[in-house]
């Protein structure tokens, strides 16, 4: 028995989520940044480390994916989705100490929500092309 192809939603269905969940994924994604900058160099005690050598380490993986996601390539979200898991368990490890767990729980949101929404813009910007290449259509034969 022949495979049933899937239904995708309508473009003008497509359009707008994958224009919204862009700009929200960006946004996610510069609070996730803004939220370490602020932590690294106003509260957190570095024990005499320097701020800016800790903020740099930290955001270098961000920063590497930073032209993807202001260029909205969809590879550039989907790679964000790896990444910013490793934010999402430092904030889980964070959380677990009771001087930094404000932060840990800050962390573990802005990561978890540019997760779902980089995820979510991935997925409808891959059906909105699927549908704009012409598959789904009904072919009368």
């Amino acid at each position: 028995m022949a495979k049933k192809p899937k239904v995708l939603p309508s473009i003008e269905w497509l359009e707008p989520r994958v224009r919204a969940m862009r700009v929200i994924s960006l946004l996610c994604y510069l609070g996730l940044v803004g939220l370490l900058c602020v932590y690294y160099l106003l509260i957190a005690d570095l024990h005499g480390a320097r701020p800016w050598v800790i903020l740099l380490i930290e955001l270098v993986p961000l920063l590497l994916l930073a032209p993807g996601m202001i260029l909205g390539s969809p590879r550039g979200h989907s790679w964000m989705c790896f990444v910013v898991n490793l934010y999402f368990i430092k904030g889980a490890l964070a959380a677990y100490d009771p001087n930094r767990q404000l932060f840990g729980l800050l962390e573990m949101g802005a990561s978890l929500a540019v997760f779902c929404s980089a995820l979510m813009f991935v997925r409808w910007r891959f059906q909105l092309n699927r549908k704009l290449a012409g598959e789904g259509e009904i072919s009368v034969a």
